[in-house]
């Protein structure tokens, strides 16, 4: 099949098809036309793909994990390597999810004072010039 009728089936815009097959996620056979054939294959990978894109992988680690995807939705056939990757991707998930807490804490922390800006424990500010460094 062409890249439109792969388009069409999979609603992912050619645009992104090119983007998978650059990011080597995809790899089309060339008529002798040179436009990009698709197996019937192609249907399933690019689903596979957007699953895993869905559960916040990299295509990098995509371009890993796929050859070792059986089946559809999230099913894996477990090579050695497959798991280590996941393991670490899993780690730097909790890692980005920590700083978020820690972010989003402090935020919150800025929104509970009160709205003139004098933090909650000290009496507001009488314009004076303090001795305290900043």
């Amino acid at each position: 099949m062409l890249i439109g009728e792969l388009s069409r089936r999979t609603g992912v815009s050619t645009r992104l098809l090119r983007y998978y097959e650059e990011q080597g996620l995809l790899t089309p056979g060339r008529g002798t036309n040179g436009y990009r054939h698709y197996g019937e294959d192609a249907v399933l990978t690019v689903q596979r793909i957007r699953v895993l894109l869905g559960a916040g992988l990299t295509t990098e680690v995509i371009r890993t994990v796929l050859p070792c995807v059986r089946g559809t939705g999230t099913g894996f056939e477990w090579c050695t390597e497959v798991r280590t990757v996941l393991e670490g991707e899993l780690a730097s998930m909790d890692a980005r999810i920590d700083s978020l807490r820690r972010n989003r804490d402090a935020v919150a922390a800025y929104l509970a004072q009160p709205a003139d800006g004098a933090p909650r424990d000290e009496a507001p500010w009488d314009g004076a010039p303090r001795d305290e460094a900043l």
